[in-house]
């Protein structure tokens, strides 16, 4: 049996099969960042959508804490009185949980009146919104907003009418038509 020596000399093949190694490891990578940008996108879309959802939810709370105040109406003066409001003689529950806010994982920007009373919840993330059309009908403010943090979440819009007088309140939501 004869052995085989190498004689030194490179065979053709040898280049190119590094270079094809090279080329594989290069189309990998650039599958995989695609794939991780369309992971990125798709979990930003999904946050979108849990700050709507949570962010309508507080804005309820709210309207609902506003509307059955006992006496004059008022907003609550932290957001965990949303949780448990003790002003009847059982405890009314406005919210389920207190959510978090699902863009940056902090904390919700407070909306207060100048009594310092809670009207409204935002978001204090100043990223552009890839969602910029087509919300729903009491949000369709949002349309074409700059950032995250214009996306506020109130209980009752002040709508000027063009008159003379003050602003008036404008109810937003399912709720709005109800007396």
């Amino acid at each position: 049996m004869a052995a085989c020596i190498p004689s030194g000399k490179p065979s053709g093949q040898d280049g190119f099969t590094y270079l094809g190694v090279l080329f594989l490891i290069v189309v990998m990578g650039l599958g995989l960042a695609s794939a991780g940008e369309l992971w990125a996108t798709a979990s930003r879309r999904d946050r979108e959508h849990q700050l709507l959802w949570a962010g309508t939810q507080y804005a309820q709370a709210l309207r609902s804490y506003y509307r059955s105040s006992p006496g004059m109406a008022q907003y609550p003066k932290e957001l965990a009185d949303l949780l448990q409001d003790e002003r009847f003689p059982t405890a009314k529950h406005h919210i389920r949980q207190l959510y978090p806010e699902p863009m940056t994982g902090g904390e919700w920007e407070l909306i207060r009146g100048i009594d310092g009373r809670i009207s409204g919840v935002y978001c204090p993330s100043t990223e552009k919104p890839l969602k910029q059309v087509n919300f729903p009908s009491q949000w369709s403010d949002f349309n074409g907003m700059a950032s995250y943090k214009d996306w506020q979440f109130v209980a009752e819009k002040v709508v000027i009418d063009g008159s003379d007088g003050p602003p008036k309140a404008q109810s937003t939501g399912p709720q709005a038509l109800q007396p």
